[in-house]
């Protein structure tokens, strides 16, 4: 763990810029940005030069390594920020800077094109987000949660999925690929059974349990199985070029920080679907740091 005494937590941040660093020129005073779950790269590793900076051996994560969004200011490296698209309020914008980055990043390593069938396991805070984009952009999108949650099927064909069940159930059609967000190791065999051949299975969680064994005739035929590390910053601007060019919505409900362990148990309860999102309102002030040269003071106005 990296988080010390002291050390602030709280990403996808949501701020409005009150300062910069002298060497920081890519946004104006007053411009509404976000500050995602990666913060900061090294810039000169093999990863870094090679436009693979989301595995860079040395990366600074907010909320993590470096201060993040619970508080009234917060200080972040401009080249880790994004303009935020105005037709979403701070609450709404919130969940785009992980869930959606993320989300978004194993979508693209899917490579799915055309009319694909696309299995997303565990209809969360990012699949909600990649089904609409999937969708918008011709995928038939296949929909597995939990056994006994029917709510979130509900609410996958709600946003244009074309079958929705659970996850140990096998879909109509093969599936081209999947992208699994449930942490949920035992899945990955699961899911190449349910994957016809060439087919890619991406997991798209930091944390997963461990998968267990399985025949290698669910793999054979060249389909395999990858995993996903944050973002780039080609993905970030792709990612907000396209969930504004497709209308995406978020879903979210509000919740003060004092109810976060109410908030928690019930997201994991299935009792809510949409993602909660904590205001900092009632947040006391924390003194500002001295601004580094590629650095922006942000005035944090919401926080996840």
């Amino acid at each position: 763990m990296h988080l010390g005494i002291g050390l602030v937590p709280g990403h996808e941040v949501v701020g409005r810029v009150v300062a910069a660093g002298r060497l920081a020129t890519r946004f104006q005073m007053g411009d509404r940005v976000g500050i995602p779950w990666l913060g900061g790269t090294c810039g000169h590793c093999t990863y870094c030069t090679g436009c693979r900076e989301n595995l860079c051996d040395t990366p600074v994560f907010t909320g993590y390594d470096r201060n993040g969004g619970f508080a009234e200011y917060s200080v972040a490296d401009e080249r880790f920020c994004f303009f935020l698209p105005d037709r979403y309020d701070d609450m709404h914008a919130a969940p785009l800077l992980c869930a959606g980055l993320i989300g978004y990043r194993a979508y693209r390593l899917s490579g799915v094109f055309g009319s694909m069938r696309l299995g997303l396991y565990g209809f969360g805070a990012a699949a909600h987000i990649i089904c609409q984009i999937a969708v918008a952009q011709g995928q038939q999108v296949y929909a597995f949660v939990r056994p006994g949650d029917q709510r979130s099927q509900r609410f996958a064909l709600q946003l244009g999925a074309c079958w929705a069940g659970t996850s140990d159930t096998l879909p109509s059609a093969e599936l081209d690929a999947a992208l699994i967000f449930a942490r949920v190791g035992s899945l990955v065999p699961v899911v190449l059974r349910a994957t016809r051949k060439g087919g890619v299975v991406v997991c798209a969680g930091i944390h997963m349990s461990d998968i267990p064994s399985f025949e290698y005739a669910l793999l054979w035929g060249e389909r395999s199985v990858r995993s996903v590390a944050n973002l780039t910053w080609e993905d970030g601007d792709a990612f907000f070029a396209t969930v504004e060019r497709y209308s995406v919505t978020t879903h979210v409900q509000p919740f003060a920080l004092a109810q976060a362990n109410e908030a928690i148990a019930a997201l994991r309860s299935g009792v809510i679907e949409v993602l909660p999102c904590w205001c900092p309102e009632s947040l006391p002030a924390r003194h500002s740091l001295q601004l580094l040269t590629n650095t922006l003071q942000i005035r944090i106005q919401q926080t996840q």
